[in-house]
């Protein structure tokens, strides 16, 4: 093994060894090299090399979220950094344990005109569970901080050295236990690249800082009272990781008479029972005559919600109008106030909050079972419809989801893309992911490439065509696993702007809105060493898919021309179709 010879580095590479902090993914840099060195010398580490910045985080992110722990990305100094921001703000919203480490310049060199060099210090606070920045060495480049660092010398190395290894616990601790992003700072004076084959330093095995604790102090008895005697209950699901609510739960859940449990593509959970396209229920209701009157029958007298953030808007809308009289929200960390109307925030697991619940309710309501009828009724109109329309994003949707093999790890780009899912149901087996926490289109690319490296399963990235071509940088690396797809929607804009009042047919509109373009994805494919299958017709899209998911040497993106003017028509007469 090799170590740098600064001790900061050292620090650092033993307390992420110590702590199981295995993946680290590095952006090349110059500023960096004395933890570039030390990682990759060390073969604990799993180390991968991405040259884009923002997609190194975005990569860094969707490892972390698929194995549920810290995964670490390290980068240069100056504005190197902040290309990590967005994946930053997006583990920040989705709990995701991302570990940032910024190699920085000496204080001294910050503001005087240097090349390279930004504030770096705090420069994500907004959006971080906690930021650690070190305190340069004294023991190394001692002429150089004699000649222009003399303010350092106000402490002594051995208090520098306590100073840093207690930052790094504190970043550490945040990242294990709150499941929070930790930003890490160190600045470092050349020479850059000595190395020694034992570490000059030994780590205290200090003690983390305790977090208080947020026991479950409710009454179980009492909030058991309340659900068992309330005759209207809605479960509303956001972002759920796969296999994360018991099997029994889900039974108990299911089998409630007097509870309508709605849940999105992203939430993981499935049963016969389940509601799975909140909007194909509430649509029909918002055209409806006896619209007030429908509202005032789905209105629950107690939401309880759990996981991450929803995406149907139609949802958010109705229950901020058509408010329940008690809202609990269930989630050890966080609640948030989605329809202005939370009453409690419950700190424990759902599951542990179900199994205390007991008993269904008395079966007197017809609540549950006035809303199954609309269900099965928009169920069947949807195939109605499919057999009625052109070829479009909506017919297209049906097919590729309806295609994915069971089993397959699935990542959806935001914008039309994720909406378009919720519209249908998927295979239980199919494990899904989406940036949800920000809902941006940057990094899902990135993204789906860093959880694929340790999923058991093939992955596939259902993505528009805007958000593929932002993050095309995502498949410039050398980490590609043959099995893994993407299926590109190319609707030659951002189609789901049509959706959205507007001037849909102005000059302004297609160039400043929606963005309309003629780019092709096949080039790009050659470039990075993709297999392209293309198709625009339904004939031709159920051949591709054929050919997709058949096994083979290298990745494959297969791209799906749609007819841009037409699809938002499809998507709203949808709507009006099962009404």
């Amino acid at each position: 093994m090799m170590y740098s010879d600064i001790p900061a580095a050292q620090t650092l590479v033993l307390y992420f060894k110590s702590k199981g902090v295995k993946n680290i993914v590095i952006s090349p840099g110059s500023r960096n090299a004395p933890l570039t060195i030390s990682f990759t010398k060390n073969p604990f580490f799993n180390c991968f090399s991405i040259v884009d910045e923002r997609c190194a985080a975005f990569f860094a992110m969707g490892m972390a979220q698929h194995l549920q722990e810290p995964v670490a990305v390290l980068c240069s100094s100056g504005s190197a950094m902040l290309n990590f921001y967005p994946a930053v703000a997006e583990a920040y919203y989705s709990d995701i344990p991302l570990i940032v480490v910024s190699a920085d310049r000496p204080s001294y060199r910050i503001d005087i005109g240097d090349g390279q060099t930004i504030r770096q210090e705090n420069v994500l606070e907004k959006h971080i569970g906690y930021s650690a920045n070190l305190k340069q060495d004294l023991s190394h480049a001692t002429q150089t901080i004699s000649k222009y660092g003399k303010s350092l010398l106000e402490n002594s190395q051995e208090e520098i050295q306590q100073h840093n290894e207690k930052e790094i616990v504190k970043a550490l601790t945040v990242a294990f236990d709150d499941k929070y992003p930790v930003h890490i700072n160190i600045p470092f004076e050349e020479p850059l690249y000595g190395r020694v084959e034992e570490p000059s330093v030994q780590i205290q095995n200090l003690e983390a800082l305790a977090n208080p604790s947020n026991p479950m102090d409710d009454n179980w008895d009492n909030l058991a009272a309340i659900w068992n005697t309330s005759s209207r209950k809605m479960v509303l699901v956001g972002v759920n990781h796969p296999n994360a609510i018991d099997e029994g739960v889900l039974e108990l859940l299911a089998n409630d008479p007097n509870t309508v449990l709605f849940t999105e593509t992203t939430s993981n959970l499935h049963h016969p029972n389940f509601f799975e396209s909140i909007d194909s229920i509430i649509a029909p209701i918002e055209k409806s005559k006896n619209r007030e009157e429908l509202f005032q029958k789905l209105q629950p007298e107690l939401l309880v919600t759990f996981g991450g953030l929803i995406v149907s808007k139609k949802i958010k809308a109705f229950l901020r109008e058509y408010r329940p009289k008690q809202h609990w929200h269930i989630d050890t960390k966080k609640a948030n106030d989605t329809f202005y109307c939370l009453t409690k925030h419950i700190k424990a697991d759902p599951n542990q909050f179900f199994e205390k619940m007991g008993a269904n309710g008395s079966g007197d309501s017809d609540f549950k079972a006035f809303w199954e009828h609309k269900k099965d009724n928009y169920e069947k109109k949807r195939k109605d419809y499919l057999k009625e329309i052109p070829f479009s994003d909506f017919i297209a949707f049906d097919r590729i989801l309806k295609n994915i093999p069971k089993g397959y790890q699935v990542h959806l780009a935001n914008s039309s893309t994720v909406r378009y899912a919720q519209l249908f149901t998927l295979d239980e087996s199919l494990q899904v992911f989406c940036n949800r926490g920000t809902s941006g289109i940057d990094g899902t690319t990135s993204t789906a490439v860093g959880s694929s490296i340790y999923s058991k399963e093939p992955t596939v990235l259902l993505t528009g065509d805007l958000s593929f071509f932002y993050d095309s940088n995502a498949l410039w690396n050398k980490y590609m696993r043959p099995d893994f797809r993407i299926v590109l929607i190319n609707n030659s804009g951002g189609g789901i702007f049509r959706i959205l009042p507007g001037k849909e047919d102005t000059e302004e509109f297609e160039t400043f809105f929606e963005t309309s373009h003629d780019l092709s994805a096949e080039h790009l494919a050659e470039m990075y060493g993709f297999e392209h299958i293309h198709a625009k017709n339904e004939a031709e899209l159920d051949e591709a898919l054929q050919k997709l998911y058949a096994k083979s040497d290298r990745p494959k993106i297969l791209e799906v021309a749609t007819p841009r003017v037409l699809n938002n028509k499809i998507l709203l007469g949808y709507f009006d179709f099962i009404s």
